[in-house]
């Protein structure tokens, strides 16, 4: 697992969330086809696996509307974002993150 991740999900966590760790986008895909549970997706633009973050939130925001999307990069922020993905750039500021998580989802719920 990497740091990142690690500390990304550290960050959820102690925030009161449960926490679904996924190491690729197709690994998060299949999380979202079973588990209906899934209120909000924390993403990196860049991921491991042949799918990258991008076009994971977009499959996301597709097949689950009511799922709040952050998209996270250290890169430029993407064009063509959905209206309900939000972008924070890196380094991201965990209140700032943790603020917008608590308008898409609920703590306790699954993340």
């Amino acid at each position: 697992m990497s740091s990142t991740r690690m500390g990304a999900s550290d960050m959820f966590s102690h925030a009161g969330y449960d926490v679904l760790e996924a190491g690729s986008a197709e690994e998060a895909l299949q999380g979202f086809e079973y588990n209906e549970a899934i209120e909000l997706l924390f993403t990196d633009v860049s991921m491991p696996g042949l799918m990258s973050g991008f076009e994971l939130a977009h499959q996301v925001a597709q097949r689950w509307p009511r799922v709040g999307i952050i998209m996270t990069s250290g890169r430029p922020r993407p064009e063509a974002l959905a209206s309900n993905i939000r972008f924070h750039a890196k380094p991201y500021i965990p209140a700032a993150v943790l603020a917008w998580a608590k308008e898409l989802s609920t703590p306790g719920e699954r993340l």
